[in-house]
C-alpha cells in the first residue's frame, strides 16, 4: 500500500487494522498463558508468569525498538524512491538486530539470578521463575525473526501478512498452552514452551514468506553489500527509538518491583490487570506506528499538506476510540478480572478492579503520547520520543514510590501515578509541536 496517495484517513485506518488485530493476536500469547495459568495452577503461578511478563516485555522492547526504528528509515527510502538504499538498509538492520538478539540471550541466561532478585520476587516463586524464564528466554530469536520481518513488510505498505502468521501462531499458542498445562501437567514450563514454539512458527513463516514473495528486497548481490556507514545510520537512528521502548518498558519493570513488595495478592491482580490493559490500549498503540509509517512515507515524499491532515484526523481518531474504550472497561473490569483467576480469589479481583477503573479511565491520554511517539520518530526526531518517556515514565516511577509510601495512599498512590506520567508527557508533546510545527515539517523547504 502506498500510503501517499488516497483518502487519508480511509487509508491509514485500512493500514492499521491488520496491525491491530495482528498484535491483538499477539497479546493472546500472554493472556493465554495468563488464564490457563490463573486457572489451573493458582495464584502463585499467575503471580511468577505476570512478574516474568513485565521482564519480557522489557526485553522484547529492545528487539521490537530497533526494528521499529529500522522500519521508519525503510519507509522513508521506500517514500523517496530508493531501491538501492533500502536494500542496503534491510541488509544493515538484519546484521544489527542479529547480534544485539545473541547477547541479549547470552546475558539473560548469565544474570538469571540477579534479574529474579531485582524484581524483589518472593521466596515462594523463585523457583516458578526460574522454571519460567529458563524456557521463556529461549524465544528471543523468534522475537527477532518476527518483529524483523514485520517492520519491513509493513513498511512497505503490507500490514496483511504478519496478521495472518500471528493468527496460525496465536491458536497454536492456546492450543499448546491447554495441552501442556491442563493435559500433561507441566506447569509454568509448559505455558512457557507453548509460548516459545508459537513464537517460532511466527517467526519463521514470516521469514520464508518474505524471502518467497518478496525476493527482490533481499536480493543482496551486487553493490547491494552491507556497508558500515549503513549499519551506523541505522544503529543512530533505531538506538533512540530502542532507547524509548527500553526506558518504558523499565519503568513498568520498576513498578514491577515496587508492586512485588505488596504480597502475591497484590502481584497476581496486578499481573491480570497489565494483561487487559495492554490488550484494551493495543489498538491505539498499534494505530501510532501506522500513523509513523503513514507520516514516515510522506515525509520521504515531501507531501506536508497530507501530513498536516494526517496528524488531525488520527488525533481525532484515537481520542474517541480511547474513550469508548475506557467506557467498557471501567464497567467490566469485575468480569474482566473474573476471566485471569478464580471468583473465590476476592481479594485479587478487588484489587485488579481498582486499578483499571483508576488507570484505565485516562486511556486517551496514553493514545495521544503513542501518537506524539510516532510522529516525531517518522519526523526524524527519535529524540523527542525518548524525552517524552523519560517524562512519562519517570514521573510515573517517582510517584509511584513517593505516594505509596503514605499510609493513607499506598497501593492507589501508585495507580494514580500512571495517568499523571501520560498527561505529563503529553502535554509537552503537545506544546513542542505546536511551537516548532513549521521546522518540523520544514514547510518552507518542501514541496506538495
Amino acid at each position: 500500500m502506498d500510503l501517499t496517495k488516497g483518502p487519508i484517513l480511509k487509508t491509514m485506518l485500512w493500514f492499521a487494522i491488520p496491525m491491530i488485530l495482528g498484535d491483538l493476536l499477539q497479546q493472546c500469547y500472554n493472556i493465554a498463558d495468563t488464564i490457563i495459568v490463573g486457572q489451573f495452577l493458582g495464584a502463585n503461578a499467575l503471580a511468577a508468569v505476570g512478574s516474568a511478563f513485565s521482564l519480557m516485555t522489557l526485553l522484547t522492547s529492545i528487539l521490537l525498538g530497533l526494528a521499529m526504528g529500522s522500519g521508519t528509515i525503510f519507509s522513508l527510502r521506500f517514500g523517496q524512491k530508493d531501491e538501492k538504499g533500502l536494500k542496503e538498509d534491510i541488509l544493515a538492520s538484519f546484521a544489527l538486530l542479529l547480534i544485539v538478539t545473541i547477547l541479549l540471550n547470552i546475558l539473560v541466561y548469565a544474570g538469571m539470578d540477579l534479574i529474579i532478585w531485582l524484581l524483589r520476587t518472593p521466596q515462594e516463586l523463585v523457583s516458578l521463575m526460574k522454571d519460567y524464564l529458563a524456557v521463556i528466554f529461549s524465544g528471543l530469536f523468534g522475537i527477532f525473526l518476527y518483529n524483523y520481518f514485520a517492520s519491513l513488510l509493513r513498511s512497505l505498505g503490507n500490514s496483511f501478512v504478519p496478521l495472518v502468521f500471528l493468527a496460525i501462531s496465536a491458536l497454536l499458542n492456546i492450543s499448546l498452552d491447554l495441552w501442556f498445562v491442563a493435559g500433561l501437567h507441566l506447569g509454568v514450563g509448559g505455558a512457557a514452551a507453548a509460548t516459545v514454539i508459537s513464537q517460532y512458527v511466527s517467526g519463521l513463516g514470516i521469514l520464508l514468506y518474505t524471502k518467497i514473495h518478496f525476493s527482490d528486497f533481499l536480493a543482496f548481490h551486487g553493490k547491494v553489500k552491507l556497508y558500515k556507514f549503513r549499519i551506523q545510520e541505522i544503529f543512530k537512528f533505531s538506538f533512540l527509538t530502542c532507547l524509548q521502548q527500553s526506558i518504558m518498558n523499565l519503568g513498568i519493570v520498576a513498578v514491577q518491583s515496587l508492586v512485588n513488595s505488596f504480597g502475591t495478592t497484590v502481584m497476581a491482580a496486578f499481573a491480570a490487570g497489565v494483561k487487559i490493559d495492554a490488550f484494551a490500549y493495543l489498538p491505539v498503540q498499534d494505530f501510532g506506528n501506522a500513523f509513523s509509517i503513514f507520516i514516515a512515507q510522506n515525509y520521504g515524499a515531501h507531501k506536508v499538506k497530507r501530513i498536516q491532515k494526517g496528524i488531525k484526523g488520527a488525533f481525532l481518531t484515537s481520542i474517541l476510540f480511547s474513550v469508548v474504550i475506557s467506557m467498557i472497561i471501567f464497567i467490566f473490569a469485575p468480569n474482566l478480572m473474573g476471566l485471569f483467576i478464580d471468583w473465590s480469589q476476592t481479594m485479587v479481583i478487588s484489587e485488579g478492579v481498582q486499578y483499571l477503573r483508576i488507570e484505565g479511565s485516562f486511556y486517551f491520554m496514553i493514545g495521544t503520547l503513542f501518537l506524539l511517539y510516532g510522529l516525531y520518530r517518522a519526523l526524524k526526531r527519535p529524540g523527542m520520543s525518548v524525552v517524552l518517556t523519560i517524562f512519562s515514565l519517570g514521573t510515573r516511577v517517582f510517584l509511584a514510590y513517593s505516594l505509596s509510601a503514605i499510609p493513607s495512599l499506598g497501593l492507589v498512590g501508585i495507580w494514580w501515578s500512571i495517568p499523571i506520567g501520560w498527561f505529563l508527557a503529553d502535554a509537552f508533546g503537545l506544546f513542542y509541536y505546536v511551537k516548532n510545527q513549521k521546522k518540523l515539517l520544514s514547510i518552507d523547504e518542501l514541496s506538495n
